[in-house]
């Protein structure tokens, strides 16, 4: 049966934390609060979990384009190739913040990622998703729960989220009213780099 679950951003919580930890062990799926739009995501070493995600979303797992969360840029080295000084000092400058950035894969990838070429990587501005991610040890694979079409209420609130996502998900984390504009995704792998999406994320203060 899903949870719903109450962290607060200011504070979370060690307990909850936990709890939403041993769930994504356990193959679980979790919406969660990010500094744009809640998110959906799973242990980005559970097949079985990322099967369920792509099954979700209506797309093949091998074709599916999930960004990685992370805690902050130290995982980096483990899913991407090696960068240039420039490009580390953007991702400094930017992050955390409301920016999803593609970049080079690397051959440490996890076996079901093995075949792409580039990842999204992002490193949201709130403390609840971080810290899972830090207390899990490896980055969440992530994908909106965003309706590109229309501004809806029930991607927004909560309690909304749970009533519409209860019988798909594992546990609905309660951080708060989320917002409606998605992140802005910048690719690092062009010369010169190309905004892919404009979103949240203000692309001036960056270059």
């Amino acid at each position: 049966m899903s949870k719903f679950i109450k962290i607060y951003p200011q504070n979370p919580s060690q307990k909850e934390i936990d709890r939403v930890v041993a769930a994504l062990k356990k193959g679980g799926l979790i919406i969660y609060p990010t500094d744009t739009v809640y998110g959906l995501g799973c242990d980005i070493t559970n097949k079985r979990a990322l099967e369920k995600v792509a099954r979700i979303k209506g797309v093949k797992l091998e074709k599916a384009h999930f960004s990685f969360i992370c805690n902050d840029l130290s995982h980096l080295s483990d899913f991407v190739k090696q960068i240039d000084t420039a490009t580390y000092k953007l991702l400094k400058r930017a992050l955390p913040g409301p920016y999803t950035f593609v970049l080079q894969g690397s051959g440490k990838l996890p076996k079901l990622f093995k075949r792409k070429k580039t990842v999204g990587i992002r490193v949201p501005d709130n403390n609840i998703i971080r810290q899972i991610v830090a207390a899990l040890g490896n980055p969440i694979v992530s994908t909106s729960i965003y309706d590109e079409d229309d501004i809806l209420e029930y991607t927004t609130d909560p309690e909304l989220i749970f009533e519409k996502w209860r019988h798909l998900v594992d546990i609905v984390i309660d951080g708060g009213y989320g917002g409606n504009i998605p992140s802005t995704v910048i690719d690092l792998t062009t010369e010169p780099i190309t905004v892919i999406r404009e979103g949240k994320g203000n692309t001036d203060l960056l270059f």
